[in-house]
């Protein structure tokens, strides 16, 4: 049946429903019973599927794609759920790790709007943006789904599935408001995508904070350091060369296209979940094919040389930390750097500006994210200016980006971050140059 809806019709329809926020321990009024009933409505198609589910406050992007490409290389027909898109909504959902196009996509959204209008609320954007996901994958009779979280677990969206496979990267600083025990808030929130019998990645290593994920019962746990680690972990034109331990196999010397030390963790609780889901090991060298072709947008991706422009969505403290480190690592430029910044507006300006260490850049550009929630370029350029640095404020990113081209030698490299939004407008901007 040919859609009702054309691309920019299904987008449109998507955007005139709004996008629910929520703060680690704060769950008033947050429920999963809109969500079911959508579900419902559509046929469950998230019953159809068995699911490898991802949570984390950093790596779950990366550590989804590389759970999608060992499982693709394994041959199975997988499909992936991802958020939130850097270029275009329809990186959200994956065959096969290709995105799908935009013709099925407003299929899809036509079939929404439809169901949709027969129920007695108007459900969220994430909540439609995931039923679609999940009508998908049914509808291409999809053997495993992998499902990035959208924020924290417990009451996202996509939490309605019960996982077979549980993955837990980390836990860290992000969507909390930081009041007293909120490392257990936050893992409270995350611990909710385990189900009685699922199997536990478990990637945080903090002992006061297993005791969180036990309680809801997975069937069985691997826990990093002991179950599965990235044991060789070392720079690599292109990315990282590393050796993996899980309990099932041992990985020497594999090369991962993704950059950034910490995408050896990353690595390491991809193909135990993998291993998990499969009930067996991977061989390595489906292992080496998977992990040297996986690909992430906006994630550390170099863009341009001479000079050097890199984009990495890091949008928190941590994840700053890990964008910093990766330059120092394997980024030396003769130059000088220019940062291009822009954030949400519950970022800590000053905590972020410093985890990014603004004050190393010759020139700091704040701009405005692309989003409802983007913090304005000219508060975070008050925050820099606050601080003594050297700044600039162009709220626009594409613009950002041509000022500080217009300002940078062939030795110098241009560094976009802050948020996945300055990250994707970056690079649409780049690419088309």
């Amino acid at each position: 049946m040919a859609s009702t809806f054309t691309f920019a019709q299904a987008i449109d329809y998507l955007d005139r429903h709004i996008n629910l926020e929520a703060t680690a321990g704060d769950v008033d009024g947050l429920s999963l019973d809109h969500m079911a009933q959508l579900a419902r409505a559509l046929g469950d198609p998230q019953e159809d599927v068995p699911v490898v589910q991802v949570t984390g406050t950093n790596g779950k992007g990366s550590t989804a794609a590389m759970v999608t490409s060992l499982l693709t290389a394994m041959g199975l027909n997988v499909g992936t759920y991802a958020s939130p898109h850097v270029s275009s909504i329809t990186e959200r959902i994956q065959h096969n790790g290709e995105n799908i196009d935009a013709e099925e996509f407003a299929d899809l959204i036509a079939v929404l709007s439809t169901v949709a209008s027969t129920l007695a609320f108007s459900p969220s954007w994430f909540e439609l943006m995931t039923a679609a996901a999940y009508r998908s994958f049914a509808d291409i009779a999809a053997e495993v789904a992998v499902v990035e979280v959208g924020k924290l677990g417990r009451y996202d969206a996509t939490s309605i599935v019960r996982p077979r496979v549980a993955v837990v990267t980390n836990v860290a600083y992000d969507h909390t408001d930081g009041r007293e025990g909120w490392r257990k808030a936050i893992a409270w929130e995350k611990a909710g995508i385990i189900k009685p019998g699922s199997i536990l990645c478990l990637g945080e290593t903090d002992p006061e904070l297993e005791a969180v994920f036990l309680a809801e019962e997975p069937g069985r746990v691997l826990r990093r350091g002991d179950d599965f680690d990235c044991v060789d972990n070392e720079l690599a034109v292109g990315g990282r060369q590393v050796a993996l331990r899980t309990s099932d196999s041992y990985l020497d010397d594999v090369f991962v296209s993704l950059h950034g030390a910490h995408q050896g963790n990353n690595a390491a609780i991809a193909l135990a979940a993998a291993e998990a889901f499969l009930g067996a090991p991977i061989p390595e060298e489906v292992a080496a094919e998977a992990f040297g072709k996986v690909k992430l947008r906006g994630r550390f991706e170099v863009l341009a040389t001479e000079p050097l422009v890199v984009v990495d969505g890091a949008h928190n403290p941590d994840g700053a930390e890990a964008a910093v480190e990766t330059l120092e690592d394997g980024f030396s430029v003769a130059g000088h750097r220019y940062l291009v910044v822009g954030m949400m507006a519950e970022r800590d300006p000053v905590w972020m500006l410093e985890s990014l260490r603004a004050d190393d850049a010759e020139l700091v550009i704040t701009c405005t994210p692309p989003s409802p929630r983007g913090m304005p370029a000219e508060v975070l350029g008050a925050a820099a200016r606050n601080m003594g640095l050297e700044c600039e404020v162009v709220a626009d990113p594409a613009a950002a980006l041509d000022r500080a081209l217009g300002l940078a030698t062939p030795d110098d490299m241009i560094f976009a971050a802050g948020s996945l939004y300055v990250a994707g407008a970056v690079r649409d901007a780049a690419l088309a140059l």
